[in-house]
């Protein structure tokens, strides 16, 4: 069976075996360098290896390739309703012809898996607001976590973005509302944060510049200012200190006043950057529960810049 593609704008100057995997699904990497040293692939008639960049209109076609038995095709996508798409379009702080910045809500994954169908990037691609392109997502924000939130609205800005991520040249701003009193009023979280991918132990340095903006015996509401990116960094540096965040059910303190919100008690409000010597600042208003929480712990809040 033979299947043709034609390369759009959107994956200008993207490396091959990454754009197969966008078509078609997680592909191992030893089944993608085999089919092309074979000659079963071929980009514009030619065999290609698979760091390859493609071009716009470039015309891909695989031969005599079974995609059901060799390869794990892509899940289907979350189909979202007109009220959906409606919904998170309310949200959206900015909208210009690059990216996008909106308020995420808690409780929507930025991409779908396995245990998460309904994701903001099948939401936005159905908006006509990427009529034309596609969303890319260029940062993370896990997805119990609410607030600011970018998606690029063309590759080129993707790729920009993206780097700036990793360059740190994006300065990220969190609010946390954590159990119990911390004893400094400021100061830094360094820790070595373990993790695991298919098994394999990881061991990845986190850096946290942290400030009280109030707080009382019973609970501290924290500005979180993360150096470094890890997966639930904040979460897991708050837990480690003993001051797990309200709504955390994986990392939960003994004494973490069970139930008295469903929801995680993390909130992304501003994200500063600069492009072409232009400031960028964003914030996000803080959700009702979110407010309600600082009103029942008695946490003054009126002194956020």
């Amino acid at each position: 069976m033979n299947k043709r593609f034609i390369v759009d704008s959107t994956c200008n100057n993207m490396r091959f075996d990454r754009w197969l995997r966008s078509k078609l699904g997680n592909i191992p990497q030893s089944l993608i360098e085999k089919t092309l040293r074979s000659g079963k692939i071929k980009i514009n008639k030619k065999k290609v290896k698979s760091s390859f960049k493609i071009k716009t209109h470039d015309e891909v076609v695989l031969f005599n390739f079974n995609f059901k038995e060799k390869i794990k095709l892509k899940k289907s996508k979350f189909l979202p309703t007109n009220d959906v798409i409606k919904s998170n379009e309310d949200l959206i702080i900015d909208d210009n012809s690059n990216f996008i910045v909106l308020n995420k809500k808690s409780g929507i994954s930025v991409q779908g898996g396995t245990k998460s169908k309904k994701n903001l990037v099948d939401i936005f691609s159905k908006s006509e607001i990427f009529q034309g392109t596609k969303p890319y997502t260029v940062h993370r924000l896990d997805k119990d976590t609410s607030g600011v939130f970018i998606m690029a609205k063309n590759r080129q800005t993707a790729q920009l973005l993206t780097s700036l991520f990793r360059l740190r040249k994006v300065h990220k701003t969190y609010l946390a509302i954590c159990n119990g009193q911390l004893e400094k009023n400021s100061g830094e979280l360094i820790d070595k944060l373990i993790r695991y991918d298919n098994g394999k132990k990881i061991i990845e340095k986190a850096k946290t510049i942290f400030k009280v903006i109030d707080k009382n015996s019973n609970s501290s509401l924290v500005e979180m200012k993360p150096i470094t990116g890890r997966k639930h960094q904040l979460r897991k540096q708050l837990f480690n200190i003993g001051h797990s965040i309200y709504g955390d059910n994986k990392y939960k303190s003994l004494f973490s006043n069970k139930g008295i919100n469903k929801n995680l008690m993390l909130h992304s409000y501003q994200i500063k950057f600069m492009i072409n010597d232009k400031k960028y600042t964003y914030k996000a208003l803080l959700p009702d529960y979110f407010k309600k929480l600082l009103n029942i712990k008695r946490l003054d809040f009126s002194n956020l810049k």
